[in-house]
């Protein structure tokens, strides 16, 4: 019992191995470019978890309520908020870029396979009807094996209310749903003891793949996109803060974990099941927790919009193409429908932002550059993607009367405040 108390939190053990990842990366390149396997094993057992989390905990939600008016006003209110925080990301990006300059002096050559890889994207385009048609599912099974969250919510929202309105063989149903999400959860919590062996593998590979000399020409970018995200983030904390009286930085203090693994992996998957559970340990109730969060992975890309703008706009800067704060507008009005559609489409980022510059008639070779750093760029905005989401969760609760302050403190006080990271359960 001494010895396991002595034990650093998760959140110290996962810090510790993106340390010695990225030391090891750095100075044992040749193995650490060996260790891509291991760190997608890790990533491919969270991803297993997900589904049957995720569907498990819907229903149970929806069945409870059994009310399509109280989804739709959980699904109203999260909306309103996904496209505020959605354009503020956008704009600070702009402004932060407009500020900083990255682009201007940059001359890199682009490889011949990086620019038709561009030209390519920039012909392409995401089609908002077939996106808003792809929501239905016409074969469950198909969207459960394909891991297609928006299909999955939608498949539970109606099965969840039916369920409800079965009498005692819907609490059957549900009886057995709380069965599969208690093992889940009980699940996550081993996987996540291989947490940061999971990272100090992802980061040992992307140092040593990567590597600092091709971070340095365009370290400014980054610089750039790491400051905007981090103005982004306290301007958002800080709003919400103001709007609900909660103390939002908790929320961050409590989500250290989950914004340290997706940091780490640069995946949002990765992030979901613990952000999941230390969302609830601050008192958020399970149902708006399993709507919200996986709805906000396709409406709420805080930290995909922000790097779509701010890398619109160094591709002007890098050839010396003025753009006029009319057009600047016109491109956050853009990003702000192309960008809505862009999770779960392989490569919809890319392709987005190439589509964007090719409209405002700048070169799509110009998105080639930054493929050598889009690791780097993925890490933060898939970071402020999770932070985005837990963030409107909370909000959300709170909105429906679900979180009071007296409840958010008092739950923040026994499972956060001077302990070490709380274990998963259920």
């Amino acid at each position: 019992m001494h010895s396991e108390k002595r034990l650093p939190g998760l959140s110290t053990q996962i810090l510790i191995g993106l340390i010695l990842g990225a030391a090891f990366g750095y100075f044992f390149p040749e193995i650490g470019k060996q260790l891509r396997p291991v760190g997608d094993g890790f990533i491919r057992m969270i991803k297993m978890i997900i589904v049957p989390l995720i569907f498990s905990t819907l229903i149970m939600g929806i069945a409870g309520t059994g009310d399509f008016k109280k989804l739709g006003r959980l699904g109203g209110k999260a909306i309103i908020w996904f496209e505020l925080a959605t354009t503020v990301a956008l704009a600070i990006g702009l402004i932060v870029i407009n500020f900083t300059q990255p682009g201007v002096g940059v001359n890199i050559a682009v490889s011949a396979d990086a620019g038709a890889k561009a030209a390519e994207a920039a012909h392409k385009s995401i089609s908002m009807i077939d996106y808003v048609l792809h929501i239905i599912p016409t074969n469950i099974v198909d969207a459960f094996a394909r891991s297609d969250m928006l299909q999955i919510i939608f498949f539970a929202c109606f099965f969840g209310v039916g369920v409800a309105h079965i009498g005692k063989d819907g609490e059957k149903i549900v009886s057995l749903c709380r069965s599969v999400a208690e093992a889940m959860f009980k699940v996550t919590g081993y996987v996540m003891n291989l947490a940061p062996i999971g990272v100090f593998a992802m980061i040992a590979y992307t140092v040593s793949s990567f590597g600092i000399a091709m971070l340095i020409p365009l370290g400014k970018l980054i610089l750039s996109v790491l400051l905007a995200t981090v103005l982004f983030i306290i301007v958002l904390v800080t709003a919400a803060s103001l709007i609900t009286r909660l103390n939002f930085f908790h929320v961050l203090k409590a989500l250290k974990e989950a914004l340290l693994l997706s940091f780490s992996t640069a995946s949002s998957e990765a992030a979901l099941p613990i952000a999941m559970q230390r969302l609830e340990q601050l008192g958020v109730p399970k149902n708006i927790v399993t709507f919200v969060m996986p709805t906000g992975y396709s409406f709420n890309l805080d930290g995909s919009t922000l790097y779509s703008s701010a890398t619109i706009l160094f591709i002007a800067q890098i050839y010396g193409i003025p753009l006029s704060l009319g057009q600047q507008l016109l491109i956050m009005l853009t990003l702000m429908l192309s960008t809505k559609g862009i999770a779960g489409v392989p490569g919809a980022g890319f392709i987005v932002v190439a589509a964007t510059a090719t409209a405002f008639n700048l070169p799509a070779e110009g998105v080639a550059i930054i493929l050598g750093i889009d690791r780097i760029l993925d890490m933060i905005r898939t970071t402020c993607n999770v932070c985005g989401n837990c963030v409107a969760t909370v909000l959300v609760a709170f909105w429906e009367n679900d979180l009071t302050k007296e409840t958010f403190e008092k739950s923040y006080v026994e499972n956060f405040q001077f302990k070490a990271s709380p274990k998963l359960h259920s």
